[in-house]
């Protein structure tokens, strides 16, 4: 089997890379890691009790705080119920109305985990604002107890992403998830002492305003990237003057335009080209060319490439080949 599957079209030569690159010996998965596929079961096993307690606590009680972090958690399993189907989805053959899958819905999951933040984020202000206007007397002790489990339990599973939080997306958005809940229980264990030790009930909603803050930050970042790569953004890690310089350092090529980089997934990416190759390259020349293309663009997290190459003495026939 030939390295590079190639068919004459007019001047131009149409070169497709397949995923399994041959000679080099790399190799990109494509599914979801199975130690982050037990980090989501057992993240969302673990937060889903935490809601039930935590809601049965709060209406003992009547501590809103209490109820409106069940709520935030609550938010935040079904989220991570849909990060774990998109990485299922991943994993669905491609099909004639689909040809690349399933896999791009890692990416608009973590759009919509983006999204489900920020709301998020909105009603903890809201409530804290509305709060500090109208401080209200809480059991301090008991909502301190329910919150710092609520610790141990979000930074028990955030760490189970940390690993893997930089390579994929969507299990960054899962680890921001996790990681702001135990931020939010940290606060409210905080502010559940201190009322119980002061009765100062308003600094409860002043440390929620600060945590919001340090969420948004991340949340921001997040949303910026997701909708990127929704919109077919080339990925943060690549730049196209990169992969023209990579292009243009390799002896016989003359050129490089029409690039087109974007993500087939939170853990796949694809780039398609046009090279303009020395008038006079021979073939062999050229699969050499395309061979040291290959190797320069995966190392770069480019997994499907699709080359069109020309000749310099030879002109593109339309405005968009």
């Amino acid at each position: 089997m030939a390295l590079f599957g190639s068919h004459n079209l007019g001047f131009f030569r149409i070169v497709s890379v397949p995923l399994k690159f041959m000679g080099h010996g790399h190799h990109h998965p494509v599914s979801t890691p199975p130690k982050a596929n037990t980090a989501f079961i057992i993240g969302i096993s673990l937060n889903l009790i935490f809601v039930i307690v935590e809601a049965m606590v709060g209406f003992s009680i009547h501590s809103l705080s209490l109820l409106s972090d069940s709520a935030h958690n609550l938010a935040d399993v079904g989220t991570l119920a849909l990060s774990l189907l998109a990485f299922r989805l991943m994993n669905v053959k491609a099909n004639n109305h689909f040809t690349y899958g399933y896999r791009k819905t890692s990416i608009l999951v973590a759009l919509f985990n983006s999204f489900v933040l920020l709301i998020t984020i909105g009603g903890i202000s809201f409530e804290a604002i509305r709060k500090l206007l109208h401080p209200e007397s809480m059991q301090g002790s008991t909502i301190a107890l329910v919150a710092g489990v609520g610790i141990i339990i979000n930074a028990l599973t955030a760490f189970l992403f940390f690993r893997n939080k930089d390579k994929d997306i969507n299990i960054k958005s899962a680890y921001l998830h996790l990681l702001s809940d135990a931020l939010v229980s940290a606060g409210i264990v905080v502010g559940g002492l201190i009322m119980h030790v002061t009765h100062w009930f308003w600094i409860d909603s002043t440390l929620s305003l600060i945590i919001a803050i340090v969420i948004l930050f991340s949340t921001w970042q997040l949303l910026k990237e997701s909708l990127r790569l929704s919109l077919d953004g080339v990925p943060e890690a690549i730049r196209v003057e990169d992969i023209q310089a990579m292009a243009l350092n390799i002896q016989g090529v003359k050129g490089i335009h029409h690039i087109h980089i974007w993500a087939l997934s939170s853990t796949e990416n694809a780039l398609t080209a046009h090279l303009v190759l020395h008038h006079d390259a021979t073939p062999e020349e050229e699969n050499k060319i395309k061979q040291d293309l290959q190797h320069a663009w995966e190392h770069k997290n480019i997994q499907h490439i699709t080359i069109q190459t020309e000749r310099e003495n030879e002109l593109c026939a339309t405005e968009i080949c």
